[in-house]
Parts: structure tokens; sequence; C-alpha cells
């Protein structure tokens, strides 16, 4: 039996004052992302991603204080996405410039998607970098984001987030 510790848990008692929104409009951008939640208590990522300005991305963020991993090997997210490509991203610290990213699919269903340690590679706006992968020992913040390099419409549906 292996260990489950539960990072977020969205449902209709949860607080989503530790989530936060980052668009492109950080750079001139303007996408429009936003982070509520849905009737049953999930999570819910929506928006318009679009390439007006140079933009093309929107992202949610959340802030996971200084969490201990190292009993750990991989990420669990039950989620349910519009058919879309999506990336998911973590920070060792929260002042890093660098997070660790592991694009996914969604498929317009209910689906758990794992993302073991090992498939998290350094990134920076959008460019990998020479550097080692996650190395799965803390981190201080997890997120999502979606760029697929077009203009569309976006919605994430969120369960749970955990680690095993």
């Amino acid at each position: 039996m292996m260990n489950t510790l539960t990072l977020f848990d969205f449902n209709i008692n949860a607080n989503l004052k530790n989530w936060y929104v980052v668009d492109d409009t950080v750079m001139g951008g303007e996408s429009a992302g936003k982070m509520t939640m849905d009737d049953d208590g999930n999570g819910l990522f929506t928006g318009h991603v679009s390439l007006e300005n140079n933009g093309g991305f929107s992202s949610i963020r959340y802030d996971a204080g200084n969490t201990v991993l190292q009993d750990f090997r991989k990420f669990i997210i039950k989620l349910k996405g519009d058919g879309k490509g999506y990336q998911f991203r973590v920070k060792t610290k929260k002042r890093d410039y660098y997070s660790y990213t592991c694009d996914f699919n969604t498929s317009g269903e209910w689906q758990t998607v794992e993302i073991p340690f090992s498939k998290l590679e350094p990134a920076f706006r959008g460019r990998k970098l020479d550097m080692k992968i996650f190395p799965g020992e803390q981190l201080e913040e997890i997120g999502f984001l979606i760029g697929n390099k077009k203009e569309e419409d976006f919605t994430l549906l969120i369960d749970h987030i955990s680690v095993q």
C-alpha cells in the first residue's frame, strides 16, 4: 500500500485563497483565465487564450507552502478537461524563475492523470532548460497552464491533486 498525501481536495468547503491566476497579461497579452468552484465543489479553471499582443497562455497556481515530498514518487490528479492539452507545473521554491513541467492531454471525461516526478522537466517561458529533472524533495507551488499556440476557450475541472 502506497502512502498518499493530498495537496488539494476541491470540495464545497474548500478555500481557494491560495489559488491565483497568472495570464499572459504580465507581458502585454490579452488572455483571461479565472479559478472558481462549480456547483459540485470541483475546481473550475476557465477562460480564453488570446494570441493578441504576443500573448498565448493562461495559468493557475497554488501556493502549497513548504511540502516535503521525499517519501513520494508521482503526482495523481483527478480532472475533467475539454479535450485540450494542458501543462502541469511544479516549483521547488516559489521564487525560482523556472518551473518543472509535464504536458498532458484531456479526454473530455473524468480521468486520473499520473505524473511521475521523473517526467517533470525544468522549463522557463516555454523553453526546456539544461538542468536536472524535478528532484522530488519538496515543493512550494503547483499549477496548470494552457498555451497551445492558438486562440481558444478552455475549461478544466479539478477534483483533487495528491502525491503517492
